[in-house]
């Protein structure tokens, strides 16, 4: 017996969907906590802030000060419980969205997502990330059911910054690089028809993240920004745990033990991953479509913006025992790397964190650069 989280109870999309949620919103809560986090969306959380009260709801607001971490999440319960709410709604990020999905989770409060960004589809899934409160991943925490309203309107997610979008594809895109390698040879159904989803989503991305970039608002525009915010998220929900992550955000795990990469969004920094996955397909594993693929990807990648190498990422100056710290957690005993068909070392991923932008299948060193 299987249990799948499939999807939120409803999901409202398009230009004005924050608008047409009001009825549902009213119908799930009555004393809503709002969640946010970043200063540069402060402004229009007021403005969500204030129909939400004009609905004639009894609001409460609380911030995170640091990524999904449980001094936050303390903190918040607090509120929630003092205030007597019945619903958290997070408005924000992939961090707001898990820290708003975990807080309904634990108190048993109606849960509602609006993304402001497609830089992931933490609105859509029933998992949340934790991190410490410096920004170092921890682990991920399963929820019982997805959202119960997530809102994506397209007129919130295109006031974000053009490098969120370019973070949700690389993150999206993940999904085939890594179902692919974990779940190819299954047998069971769902997870076949969602690692196949996984390809026609990286499929779409490979044809139209470059439009899509340059049109914000277009047709492209809207077909990549719901692959990120809602199709990757659908992926997850069918295939199930057994449609798993693997090196490329195993890796990304890895990074966030450096400061210096904090700076990077989690999807550039998945997206590295697949490179550094790639790399380790193509050499420990001998797969030469895995060497031809990260070529393809690489000026996708430099066109969009997205890091490529170390120095993209802002650890040109990283120490070699810290790069080791990177590569010992990605390889760390349950970890999602070992989830590749092959056996992978330390000394591997590190070898391989400083050759992604290698041309040649030679033998993985710490010396390339």
């Amino acid at each position: 017996m299987q249990q799948h989280a499939i999807a939120p109870a409803v999901v409202l999309r398009g230009e004005g969907a924050w608008q047409e949620a009001w009825p549902a919103i009213q119908t799930l809560c009555s004393r809503p906590l709002l969640l946010g986090r970043s200063p540069a969306t402060r402004q229009l959380r007021g403005q969500l802030a204030a129909e939400l009260r004009q609905l004639g709801l009894t609001l409460s607001e609380a911030e995170l000060e640091h990524d999904c971490c449980e001094g936050d999440l303390e903190r918040i319960s607090a509120t929630l419980r003092s205030n007597a709410c019945d619903a958290v709604v997070a408005a924000g990020g992939g961090k707001v969205l898990d820290a708003g999905k975990l807080l309904a989770h634990r108190h048993g409060l109606a849960c509602i997502t609006v993304p402001t960004s497609a830089a992931t589809c933490a609105g859509w899934t029933a998992l949340a990330n934790l991190y410490s409160a410096q920004g170092a991943f921890e682990g991920d925490v399963a929820l019982d059911r997805c959202p119960d309203l997530l809102v994506f309107d397209h007129a919130l997610v295109r006031q974000a910054p053009a490098h969120t979008l370019a973070s949700g594809i690389a993150d999206a895109m993940a999904k085939w690089y890594e179902a692919s390698v974990s779940s190819g040879a299954s047998r069971d159904g769902l997870v076949q028809q969602a690692v196949q989803m996984a390809r026609v989503l990286r499929d779409q991305l490979l044809l139209e993240a470059r439009e899509a970039m340059a049109q914000p608002g277009g047709e492209a525009w809207v077909r990549v920004a719901e692959a990120c915010g809602l199709t990757a998220g659908l992926i997850g929900g069918i295939g199930g745990a057994r449609c798993r992550t693997v090196a490329a955000h195993a890796v990304h795990n890895g990074l966030t033990q450096l400061e210096a990469s904090h700076g990077r969004l989690h999807g550039e920094k998945v997206g590295f991953g697949i490179l550094v996955q790639l790399r380790l397909e193509e050499v420990i594993g001998g797969n030469r479509l895995a060497g031809q693929a990260r070529r393809q990807l690489l000026p996708l990648f430099q066109e969009l913006g997205l890091p490529v190498s170390l120095g993209d990422l802002g650890l040109e100056q990283a120490s070699l025992g810290e790069l080791q710290q990177v590569a010992a957690f990605a390889c760390r005993p349950g970890s999602d790397l070992h989830h590749l068909p092959f056996s992978v070392q330390p000394s591997d991923v590190l070898a391989a964190l400083v050759s992604t932008t290698t041309s040649s299948e030679a033998p993985l060193s710490t010396t390339q650069g």
